[in-house]
């Protein structure tokens, strides 16, 4: 039974299908489940719904984003607290596994949780016991963990930055959503789901459409940011639209494109101001395809500009790159390698 204020779960495509089977399978099983996938696609509603639909579905579904904080608070959130257990610690705090105690804990971003907080996750999903921050006192729970994750946690663990054993006992069932670009039959049922809420929003008597061109834009756009890009996106175009009876037809993908938008900061950069940015970030003009060029070098050259700058762009971090043109971590890699560019990233 679903909750009244769950979100709903959109979609027809055959991967999308696959996956909402595969939740609803792993759901009447009371298994700790893995629920894989890039930023946006949806996990949460996925762990709500693998204990929405369980057994547990009248006890408490508890969340906690485990990138949200540092060790030291992640660990008393987790498992609470004894009064006096450290400074400012005035009473006793019970930690969100014993407030989730018969019902479902959902760990987002579990790889962001350290070594030591995963040994005591262990214990917890391994035996059901865990004490409290500042006690020696073993406590019981009965509790369904929920983990998710857009890393890959093989190799993070190959990597020695998340635990076998942990990692063993969470995958009894790994459900991982698609991203939207595979889920080409859901761009626009999705579009519409979200055009037609932010109408109803704005007063709007009804939502027009998309006219075909804006709707083509839609169905072929990469959606790096996946579920929750596309209905910030939809949301944008249908709240600056001036027509509410004419199709909308301009779609907005990126918000901060614009003539004025400041370069971004190389790091090591010292010199802030605008003219040393400038000068820094100045790239050479595409080629004169006027007159006889090397089509083959161009594009290569472009190509490494592109990677330079979704590079600079992301801070260098190479997954967060990937996801910004649209390529997997692995075809990432392997451009950067081939323009020589792996090392100085």
């Amino acid at each position: 039974m679903p909750s009244p204020d769950l979100p709903p779960l959109i979609g027809q495509s055959p991967a999308f299908l696959e996956v909402l089977e595969q939740a609803s399978r792993a759901a009447a099983l009371d298994r700790p489940v893995l629920v894989i996938g890039e930023r946006g696609t949806g996990k949460e509603l996925i762990a709500a719904r693998l204990h929405f639909l369980s057994a547990r579905w009248d006890r408490p579904l508890v969340k906690v984003n485990c990138a949200a904080l540092p060790e030291s608070l992640l660990e008393t959130e987790l498992f609470g607290h004894e009064a006096g257990a450290f400074t400012g610690a005035a009473r006793r705090r019970l930690g969100r596994f014993e407030r989730s105690d018969g019902g479902s804990l959902f760990l987002d971003e579990i790889a962001n949780a350290s070594l030591a907080v995963q040994e005591k996750i262990l214990r917890v999903v391994e035996y059901g016991e865990l004490e409290r921050v500042g006690s020696s006192a073993t406590l019981s729970v009965d509790v369904r963990v929920i983990a998710a994750t857009n890393l890959d946690l093989p190799a993070e663990a190959e990597a020695g930055r998340f635990r076998h054993d942990l990692l063993d006992r969470l995958a009894f069932e790994v459900v991982t959503v698609p991203p939207l670009r595979a889920r080409e039959e859901d761009i626009l049922l999705l579009a519409g789901h979200f055009a037609r809420g932010i109408a109803l929003e704005l007063g709007w008597d009804a939502f027009p459409g998309f006219t075909p061109e804006a709707a083509a834009a839609l169905a072929t756009y990469a959606w790096p940011g996946n579920v929750r890009e596309i209905k910030n996106v939809v949301e944008r175009a249908v709240y600056r639209w001036p027509e509410e009876n004419e199709p909308v037809a301009d779609i907005v993908f990126d918000p901060f494109d614009s003539p004025y938008r400041p370069p971004p900061r190389d790091e090591g950069e010292k010199d802030e101001t605008p003219r040393a940015r400038a000068v820094a970030t100045t790239e050479r003009p595409l080629p004169d395809a006027s007159v006889p060029l090397d089509l083959r070098a161009a594009l290569v050259e472009i190509e490494a500009r592109l990677l330079r700058q979704a590079m600079a762009a992301n801070r260098h971090n190479q997954r967060a790159a990937a996801r910004h043109l649209g390529l997997s971590y692995d075809q990432l890699r392997n451009r950067l390698r081939k323009h020589g560019l792996l090392g100085s990233s």
